[in-house]
C-alpha cells in the first residue's frame, strides 16, 4: 500500500449469524455425524467490513438485524474495528446461516440460509449523510435478492454517484444469483464501477466456461472486474482484457468460510490506502489464504 486513507469505507450488507459444522467425510443421513460446531458471528457485507478494517481501513457498516442479537453483533463489529450502523428490525430474526464444512483437503462448504432481518433493508434505513466522509461504497449482493433490500440498493446507487462516490458489489451467491436472473442483475448493478464476483459468478453472468473470457466480457460493462478464484488466485480485467493473473497464496485449508469476503474486504482497503487494482488484488489473495486458515469469516479480533 502506498499512503493513509484519507476517507471512509461504507458497507452495506447482510449480518448473519453463523452456525458451523466441522465434520470429515460424507454425512450420515438419517442418523449422527460427529461434528464441531461453533456459532459465530458473520454475514458476507459484515465479514468485508471486518477484514477491510483489519488491513487498516475506516469502515462503517449499515446492516439489519433482530432484537435477537442485535448487542452481540455490535460488540463483535467494533471489536474487529468497525463502526456499526445496525438496523433492529420489530419483527424478523438475525439471519441465520447454517455452515457444513467437509474437513477434507479442500474444506468445501455448504449453506444453509435463512435471510431473516438481513434483507429486510429498505430505503428508509437510507441517509444520504451516511456518505459523509465516505470515498467509497460498498455493497453486498445478498441485497440484490429481496425487493426490499433491492429498493436500498438502488438509492444507495443514486446518491454515491450524485456525489461521485464510486461503488463496488460482490455477486455473492452463484445459487441465488441463478433465481434472480443474469439480466436483471445486470440491470439492478447499472452504476457500478468495481465487480468482483467467484469464478463460478463470472462465468454464470457471461455464459462463458471460461474464467479468463467471462471476466474480459464483464469488463465491457462494468469498469473494473476482479475474479476470485481461490486456489488459482484472482484475475484483475479492465475495458475487455485481463490485464492479470494474480497467484494465490498457498495454504493449508481448515474453512473456505468467508474466503472471498476477506479478498473484497483486503482488495478495497488496498485501493482505499492508494494501491493499483493489481496491487489490491494481491493483499486480497493474502486475507483469503488468512481466511481458509482460520475457522469461520472473520479476521482475528483488535486487541
Amino acid at each position: 500500500m502506498t499512503a493513509e486513507p484519507d476517507g471512509a469505507l461504507l458497507v452495506v450488507g447482510d449480518v448473519i449469524t453463523d452456525v458451523v459444522a466441522r465434520h470429515r467425510g460424507p454425512l450420515s443421513p438419517g442418523t449422527d455425524t460427529v461434528s464441531a460446531i461453533r456459532t459465530l458471528p458473520g454475514g458476507a457485507g459484515a465479514n468485508v467490513a471486518c477484514w477491510a478494517a483489519h488491513r487498516g481501513a475506516e469502515v462503517r457498516l449499515l446492516g439489519r438485524v433482530g432484537a435477537d442479537a442485535a448487542g452481540w453483533h455490535e460488540r463483535e463489529l467494533t471489536a474487529c474495528g468497525v463502526r456499526p450502523r445496525l438496523v433492529v428490525d420489530p419483527r424478523a430474526p438475525t439471519g441465520t446461516v447454517i455452515c457444513l464444512v467437509d474437513t477434507g483437503a479442500a474444506a468445501e462448504r455448504t449453506f444453509l440460509t435463512d435471510s431473516g432481518a438481513s434483507l429486510r433493508l429498505d430505503p428508509d434505513d437510507w441517509s444520504d449523510t451516511l456518505l459523509d466522509g465516505v470515498v467509497r461504497l460498498h455493497l453486498s449482493g445478498y441485497l440484490l435478492f429481496s425487493e426490499p433490500s433491492r429498493a436500498l440498493v438502488a438509492v444507495a446507487i443514486a446518491s454515491a454517484r450524485a456525489r461521485g462516490v464510486p461503488v463496488s458489489l460482490d455477486p455473492a451467491s452463484a445459487g441465488f444469483l441463478k433465481q434472480l436472473g443474469v439480466d436483471r442483475f445486470l440491470e439492478l448493478t447499472e452504476g457500478v464501477s468495481v465487480l468482483l464476483p467467484s469464478r463460478d459468478e463470472a462465468c454464470l453472468l457471461t455464459g462463458l466456461p471460461d474464467p479468463v473470457d467471462a471476466a474480459a466480457k464483464l469488463s465491457r460493462q462494468i469498469p473494473l472486474v476482479v475474479t476470485k478464484q481461490g486456489a488459482d488466485g484472482a484475475l484483475v480485467a479492465r475495458s475487455g482484457t485481463v490485464h492479470a493473473h494474480v497467484p494465490a497464496v498457498p495454504v493449508t485449508p481448515r474453512d473456505t468460510t468467508g474466503a472471498g469476503d476477506a479478498f473484497t474486504g483486503a482488495f478495497l482497503a488496498a485501493l482505499l490506502a492508494g494501491a493499483t487494482s493489481e496491487d489490491a488484488a494481491r493483499e486480497g489473495c493474502r486475507a483469503g489464504a488468512l481466511a481458509v486458515g482460520r475457522v469461520g469469516g472473520r479476521p482475528p479480533a483488535r486487541d
